[in-house]
């Protein structure tokens, strides 16, 4: 590992956001002193808001403070997890069930009460058939037995490691009120954007390319809480507009180093603003180059493995990621203790391996020394992917791949790549937590849908693969499960579905009036019910 990423680890942790613009006046949303409102930087407007259907940081970062989950990570709560909806939970040993003690006197926003049959439907009929990560963690979930209202017990056709459920509990188990989506067309429900849930703030409004806006919940479960009276996500338009809405107060915090990382240094000595280097640690963000397998070129792994050759991932680090960065090694990053597998095959910087490799693949140079183009849509999630992606189109033009790069915004971008399937590469940012089952495998496995989102859309099918994620997904030993997933690596690393090409993660950037930041390894996408701002 580098000496950076040794001196810098303190600020790599992570969010996934997406990108919008904002014509604010100045101080629009400006801090109200003792009001308790707290304004956060956005780039982001997703167009879908439903954490159940569209397990993503981009989604989470709004409506976790509205949609609550079985169970959040922690610092030091049980497991790793602070009880939410559920109080406790409990596998057995067989893996075949797990049985969730739900809490008691919760209502949803409209005032009706939260029951195990709420929780039985969002997983039997959202989570496990329309998640993007659900559906493949969930596959073997037969049935949800609601023996009373507090308590659901998961039933499953075939074993499912507890350590997998209970790790994704804070990813996939976002519970939604079945009298509002009962009935119809779950993915076109308006709560999907107006959202109904349980938790500390309410879902106020949505001004397209301005701001979000949530309201305290006074009848909110949790005693005390939450302290703050509103939350506005202010629309930026991009990084230094986050800067300078921070160094004016015109916002309070941002997230997901929203401010770049090149005015870090400068922003941490202006007077009244902190840096805080923690709440990510349950996400690491993956730099990835996305393949189309549908692409005559692209299906031939001695392309895969040329393209590979062509990038200098310490080029990468050092240059795109100043340094606050990892260069990937593989499918499963190097600060998982449990997974990682330091022998997964690997690609170095060698741009006359990657010629030759593509010479025998049968893609001579032409008269202009093109062998052939591709389509290149790199994700507008960050400044970084964009970046990598003016990288990429370079070194695959030295070896002879002519990239053309198509810019879109996140809408247009999730369309062409999730749906229509309407490029060759992309560079997207897929985020590690800490199991393979939760979020890596399904970049993968084969028979993914059209249009879910984050997921295998390049058409890859390996039956070998598929098997061993399979095989890991019923697997109740934990020796037994690493083992599977050390081969998953390997033979990733050898067929090359996708290419991972760095690891990184984010910080805030928050003026000092804003405390409880960074309270749980998810903060950026929890509940924030104790977080407030003091009067400057």
């Amino acid at each position: 590992m580098s000496r950076s990423i040794v001196d810098r680890r303190a600020v790599l942790q992570a969010t996934s956001l997406l990108l919008a613009a904002a014509p604010f006046g100045r101080h629009a949303f400006a801090a109200e002193g003792t009001s308790g409102r707290l304004v956060v930087a956005a780039d982001s407007e997703p167009r879908n808001l439903n954490p159940a259907i569209v397990a993503s940081n981009g989604v989470f970062f709004v409506a976790s403070k509205v949609i609550e989950q079985l169970a959040e990570a922690s610092y030091d709560g049980p497991d790793g997890l602070k009880p939410l909806l559920a109080t406790g939970w409990k596998g057995s040993d067989d893996g075949l069930s797990t049985t969730f003690t739900l809490r008691e006197n919760v209502r949803w926003h409209d005032g009706k009460p939260f029951t195990a049959a709420d929780v039985a439907f969002s997983a039997m009929t959202v989570w496990k058939p329309l998640q993007n990560l659900g559906r493949g963690i969930l596959k073997n979930l037969a049935a949800v037995d609601t023996p009373d209202e507090r308590t659901a017990v998961f039933r499953f056709s075939e074993p499912t490691p507890f350590q997998l459920l209970r790790n994704a509990l804070p990813v996939i188990s976002h519970v939604l009120p079945r009298h509002v989506f009962e009935g119809g067309d779950i993915e076109a429900n308006p709560a999907n954007e107006r959202l109904v849930g349980t938790g500390p703030f309410r879902f106020a409004e949505h001004r397209p390319g301005e701001y979000y806006r949530l309201t305290r919940n006074d009848d909110y479960w949790e005693k005390g809480a939450p302290h703050l009276s509103e939350i506005v996500y202010r629309v930026l338009p991009d990084r230094s507009a986050a800067a300078g809405a921070l160094e004016g107060e015109e916002i309070q915090l941002a997230a997901f180093s929203a401010v770049p990382l090149a005015d870090l240094k400068r922003i941490s000595e202006v007077p009244g603003i902190v840096v805080v280097s923690k709440g990510y640690e349950a996400l690491t963000y993956q730099l990835v180059v996305e393949i189309n397998h549908r692409r005559q070129e692209l299906a031939d792994v001695r392309v895969r493995r040329a393209i590979a050759h062509a990038i200098d991932r310490d080029f990468v680090v050092k240059t795109i990621f100043l340094g606050y960065a990892a260069a990937a090694t593989g499918p499963v990053p190097r600060n998982d203790r449990q997974f990682y597998d330091p022998a997964t095959p690997q690609y170095p910087f060698e741009p006359k391996a990657a010629e030759a490799l593509l010479d025998e693949a049968g893609y001579k140079r032409g008269p202009g020394g093109t062998r052939f183009a591709l389509k290149l849509l790199p994700a507008p999630y960050f400044n970084e992917t964009r970046q990598f992606g003016d990288y990429l189109r370079q070194a695959l033009a030295a070896v002879g791949i002519d990239a053309q790069i198509v810019n879109n915004d996140a809408a247009a971008h999730q369309q062409a790549v999730y749906t229509d399937h309407a490029f060759d590469l992309a560079v997207g940012p897929p985020v590690w937590r800490g199991d393979p089952a939760i979020s890596t495998t399904v970049l993968v496995r084969s028979g993914t849908p059209a249009g879910v989102p984050f997921s295998n859309q390049g058409g890859y099918a390996n039956p070998a693969l598929d098997a061993v994620i399979d095989k890991a997904a019923r697997t109740v030993v934990e020796a037994d499960r690493t083992a599977l997933y050390r081969d998953f690596q390997r033979l990733v690393g050898e067929d090359l579905p996708l290419i991972n090409v760095a690891e990184w993660s984010f910080i805030t950037v928050a003026r000092d009036t804003v405390k409880n930041v960074a309270t749980n390894p998810r903060w950026a996408v929890s509940n924030w019910s104790d977080a407030s701002v003091e009067e400057s």
